[in-house]
C-alpha cells in the first residue's frame, strides 16, 4: 500500500514547486518579456531588412515571402534556446540565496525542486513559441502542414525544449553567481543557432563549418520542423532530431540530479 501511494507526494511536491516558479515569473516579468521579444525582433529584422536579398539566395521562388517561410522554423529554435538563460539564472539564484537549503530541511521530494523549474520553464517557452508563430502568421507566414504534422512539430518542440531546459538547469547548478549563470547558456542560445541552417542553408558555408552545421542538433531539428510545416524534404534529419533531443534531455537530467545531490549549498 505504501509503495502504491509513494509517487503521490512526489507529484504533489512537483506541482507545488511548479506553482511557485510560475508565480515568481509572473511577479518578475522583465526577463520573461525580454526572452519572448528577442526572437520576435530577430524575425522582423531578418525578414524586413535582409529578407529580400537572402530570399533570392535560398531559392524556392525567392523574395521576402520565401525567406519568411525558410526563417520561421529557425527562429522557433532560437526561441527555445533563449529560454535556457532565465532557467539557469533562476536555479542558480535559488541555490545561492539559501532557498534550496531551506527546502532540504523540509519533508518534500528533493527532485521536485528541479522538476518545478523545468516544467515551469517549458510552459513559458511554449507560450513564447506561440507568440512567435502568431507574429509570423501576422506578417505572412503560411505553413501547409496538416493537423498530424502540426502535432508532430509541437511534440518535437516540447521534446527539444525539455532537453535544453534540463541542460540549462545543470548549467545553473554549476554557476557560482546568477550573473555567471546568465552567461553559461549563451553558446546554446546564440552560437549554435547562428552556426546552423537558421538564417542560410548549410550548403553555402565553407566545408569544415558546413559539416558541423549540418549535423549539430539545432540544424537537424530546424530541418525537421521546416519539412513538417512547409513541406521541404526531411531526409535523415527526422530521426537525428529525435535522437539529439532525447540525448540532450537524458544528459541534462542525469547531470542535474548528480550536481544537485552533491551540492552542499
Amino acid at each position: 500500500m505504501t509503495t502504491a501511494t509513494q509517487p503521490v507526494p512526489h507529484l504533489r511536491d512537483s506541482l507545488t514547486m511548479l506553482r511557485r516558479n510560475l508565480l515568481h515569473a509572473r511577479r518578475y516579468p522583465s526577463m520573461t518579456l525580454q526572452v519572448a521579444l528577442i526572437p520576435v525582433f530577430l524575425l522582423l529584422l531578418f525578414v524586413y531588412v535582409f529578407g529580400g536579398a537572402l530570399g533570392t539566395g535560398i531559392g524556392h521562388g525567392g523574395g521576402r515571402t520565401a525567406y519568411l517561410a525558410y526563417l520561421v522554423p529557425g527562429i522557433l529554435l532560437m526561441t527555445a534556446g533563449t529560454g535556457a538563460v532565465p532557467t539557469a539564472v533562476a536555479v542558480c539564484t535559488d541555490m545561492t540565496e539559501g532557498i534550496v537549503a531551506r527546502f532540504r530541511t523540509m519533508a518534500i521530494s528533493r527532485p521536485s525542486i528541479l522538476v518545478g523549474h523545468v516544467v515551469g520553464s517549458v510552459i513559458q517557452t511554449m507560450i513564447n513559441l506561440t507568440l512567435v508563430i502568431a507574429v509570423a502568421l501576422a506578417i505572412g507566414f503560411r505553413p501547409n502542414a496538416n493537423p498530424l504534422e502540426w502535432l508532430a512539430a509541437i511534440g518535437l518542440l516540447v521534446l527539444f525544449v525539455s532537453g535544453l531546459t534540463w541542460l540549462s538547469v545543470a548549467l545553473g547548478l554549476l554557476s557560482k553567481t546568477p550573473e555567471g549563470a546568465s552567461n553559461a547558456p549563451l553558446p546554446i542560445s546564440f552560437l549554435l543557432p547562428f552556426v546552423s541552417s537558421t538564417f542560410v542553408p548549410v550548403d553555402s558555408m565553407p566545408s569544415g563549418i558546413r559539416w558541423f552545421a549540418e549535423y549539430q542538433p539545432f540544424t537537424t531539428v530546424i530541418e525537421t520542423l521546416r519539412g513538417l510545416l512547409t513541406g521541404t524534404e526531411i531526409g535523415h534529419n527526422g530521426w537525428m532530431a529525435v535522437a539529439w533531443s532525447v540525448a540532450i534531455a537524458v544528459l541534462g537530467f542525469v547531470w542535474s540530479l548528480r550536481l544537485f545531490d552533491r551540492d552542499p549549498r
